[in-house]
C-alpha cells in the first residue's frame, strides 16, 4: 500500500512513489492550514459528489455532524488541480475537517489513515441518508442548542468502544 502513495514537499516536488496527484495544491494546502491533518483523503464519492453537484453542504440533520466540526460547507467550483481550488477548500475546512467540492466531490482529513478513511465512508453514508431524507419530504435540521449539546457529547463519544471520533 504504501508504495502506491505519492510522497512529495508541500511546495510540489515528488520525493518517493508514484506520480503526486493533479490535486497536490489542495492535499499541500490543507496540511500547511490544519494541523490536525495527518491523512487527507479526497473522493468523487456518488452522494457527495452529487449533493456538490447541488452546490450544497451538508447542513446538521443529524448529530454524527458533529465528528466534522458541524454542518458542512461546500466550496465553490473552481477548476480541478489548481491553486484556487486549494485556497477555496481551505476556506470552507474552517473549523470543520470535511467540506464537499462543488461539481467536484468532497475532502476529509483525519489524524491517521484508517481515520480519515473511516471519515470519508461516514461522510458519504450521511451525504446518502441526506439526500434519501430529503427526496421523502422536509428534512428536519438540529438547532444551534441540539448541535452544541451533540459536539459537547462527541468529546468522550466512542462508537462500538473505541475512539474513532
Amino acid at each position: 500500500m504504501a508504495a502506491r502513495v505519492a510522497a512529495m514537499s508541500l511546495d510540489g516536488v515528488a520525493v518517493a512513489g508514484p506520480k503526486p496527484s493533479s490535486e497536490w495544491h489542495l492535499h499541500a494546502g490543507i496540511y500547511e492550514k490544519f494541523g490536525a491533518a495527518k491523512c487527507i483523503v479526497h473522493t468523487h464519492s456518488d452522494a457527495a459528489t452529487a449533493l456538490a453537484c447541488l452546490n450544497e453542504g451538508l447542513p446538521a440533520f443529524h448529530y454524527m455532524i458533529a465528528g466534522f466540526g458541524g454542518a458542512l460547507r461546500c466550496a465553490p467550483y473552481e477548476t480541478f488541480g489548481t491553486r484556487e481550488l486549494a485556497d477555496a477548500t481551505v476556506a470552507a475546512l474552517a473549523g470543520r475537517s470535511a467540506c464537499l467540492l462543488a461539481n467536484h466531490g468532497m475532502v476529509v482529513f483525519g489524524r491517521d489513515p484508517a481515520h480519515a478513511l473511516g471519515q470519508a465512508v461516514l461522510l458519504e453514508t450521511l451525504c446518502r441518508q441526506y439526500l434519501l431524507a430529503r427526496s421523502a419530504g422536509r428534512v428536519r435540521l438540529l438547532s444551534a442548542a441540539e448541535m452544541r449539546a451533540a459536539k459537547a457529547r462527541f468529546k468522550d463519544y466512542r462508537p462500538g468502544g473505541k475512539a474513532d471520533a
